[in-house]
C-alpha cells in the first residue's frame, strides 16, 4: 500500500495579516490545499490520503474535501501535531492503527502548500522509497550557498556543485521509518525539522528524486502571485 500524507499544520504566519492559514487561502477559484491534495488523488500510485491539520480545521477541511473532490479514493483528516514531527508521528500512528500496513508500505509526505508537484515527482518518489527505504525531492541550488557560523561574517562558501535545495516529497517504507524514529534520543528529536535529516542523522542513506524549480512553496505574499502566474501558465499551455 502506498499512502500520501498531506501536512496542513502551518498557521501562516509569514503570510501578512491573514487569519486564515495560508493553505486555505484561494488560488484559482479554490483552497490552495485542494490543489495539492487533488495530485495525489488523481495519481494512480496513490491508494488512500492522510490530511493533516490544525483541529480547529478539521471540520472546516473535511467539507472542502466533500465540495472539491468525487467520491473514489480514501481520504481522511485529522490533527496534526505541535511541531513538523509531532505531525509526521501522528500520521504514523494512524496509520497504523487504522490502515493496511506491512514491510512494504511506503508513505509519501509532502507540504500542503506546494500545489504544483508533478505526477512524475509522485511515481519517483513512490518508487526510490521502495527501492532505497527513503527519498527526498531536491533541485540543484543555482545560487552560491554561503555557510555563517555567527550570522554576522561568512564561515564557509561551500562548493555549489554538490548543493541541493530540498522539496518535497519525501518518501519512506514506513516501518523502516518507524524505526529509525523510535531510535533518536528526545534532544535529536527536538533538534530535528526535517524527516530526511532523521534518516542522514543516523548513517542511512536517502535517495534523491529530481524535483521541479516551479515546485515552489508557498510562505509568502509574493508567493501567492508567482503561483497564480504559474498557475495561469499551465492554464493556457
Amino acid at each position: 500500500m502506498v499512502y500520501a500524507a498531506v501536512f496542513a499544520g502551518g498557521i501562516g504566519s509569514r503570510m501578512g495579516n491573514s487569519e486564515t492559514p495560508k493553505q486555505y487561502l484561494e488560488l484559482g477559484g479554490k483552497p490552495i490545499i485542494i490543489h495539492t491534495i487533488e495530485k495525489f488523488f488523481v495519481n494512480d500510485r496513490i491508494d488512500a490520503i492522510l490530511v493533516l491539520c490544525p483541529k480547529a480545521w478539521v471540520s472546516n477541511t473535511e467539507d472542502l474535501i466533500r465540495k472539491y473532490l468525487p467520491a473514489g479514493k480514501p481520504v481522511r483528516v485529522i490533527p496534526g501535531g505541535s511541531t513538523r514531527n509531532g505531525t509526521l508521528e501522528a500520521a504514523i500512528a494512524y496509520l497504523e492503527a487504522q490502515c493496511e500496513v506491512d514491510e512494504q508500505t511506503v508513505l509519501v509526505t509532502h507540504d500542503a502548500v506546494r500545489p504544483f508537484l508533478t505526477h512524475r515527482i509522485i511515481c519517483e518518489n513512490v518508487e526510490a522509497a521502495a527501492a532505497y527505504g527513503a527519498c527526498d525531492t531536491v533541485i540543484p541550488a543555482t545560487d552560491t550557498i554561503v555557510e555563517s557560523a555567527d550570522g554576522q561574517s561568512i564561515s564557509s562558501i561551500p562548493d555549489r556543485k554538490r548543493m541541493f535545495q530540498g522539496q518535497t516529497p519525501q518518501s519512506f517504507r514506513l516501518r523502516e521509518l518507524e524505526q529509525v524514529l523510535a531510535s533518536l534520543t528526545e534532544s535529536e528529536k527536538a533538534s530535528l525539522t526535517d524527516a530526511c535529516k532523521i534518516f542522514t542523522l543516523k548513517g542511512k542513506p536517502v535517495h534523491m528524486v529530481q524535483g521541479e524549480v516551479f515546485n515552489i512553496k508557498i510562505t509568502y505574499p509574493y508567493d501567492m502571485k508567482v503561483a497564480d502566474t504559474l498557475l495561469k501558465g499551465k492554464e493556457h499551455s
